[in-house]
């Protein structure tokens, strides 16, 4: 009976490593800076209107969020999770989630609340933001 030659497992540790580090290089593109900020951008959006519909349409689904996220896995192999933890200033996903929220809540209270939200034509421009920037990510190589 043979033993393997100590050399040969080390070659194999460091193949195995080379090719897990490939797969992890490859799975998050280099993202230009123009490019992190229009994802930073197009997450603001999704939260935004998402909150708009929570807070003042009882709807809870987080549908632009999650359409955001199945753009960004496709297109980038990532998530608006990945987004707020790597290019927000806080490098925190939780605490760039609050302070979207407190964002959005101070600029609904200015508005007027709901009512004056809706009649200022927030809603539309919120929706029109949320389309652009998604238009754009699309575009994208």
């Amino acid at each position: 009976m043979s033993t393997p030659h100590p050399t040969g497992r080390r070659q194999s540790g460091v193949l195995a490593a080379l090719v897990l580090a490939s797969g992890l290089a490859s799975a998050q593109p280099l993202l230009d800076e123009n490019t992190q900020r229009l994802l930073v951008e197009a997450v603001s959006a999704a939260a935004d209107f998402d909150l708009y519909n929570a807070r003042c349409r009882s709807d809870q689904s987080g549908r632009r969020t999650d359409n955001l996220n199945k753009t960004l896995a496709s297109k980038f192999r990532m998530t608006v999770l990945e987004v707020q933890d790597d290019f927000f200033p806080e490098g925190s996903y939780r605490r760039a989630q609050t302070r979207l929220q407190e964002d959005f809540l101070a600029r609904l209270k200015e508005a007027g609340g709901c009512a004056g939200a809706k009649a200022a034509g927030m809603p539309a421009a919120l929706g029109e933001r949320y389309d652009t920037l998604i238009r754009q990510i699309e575009r994208l190589p």
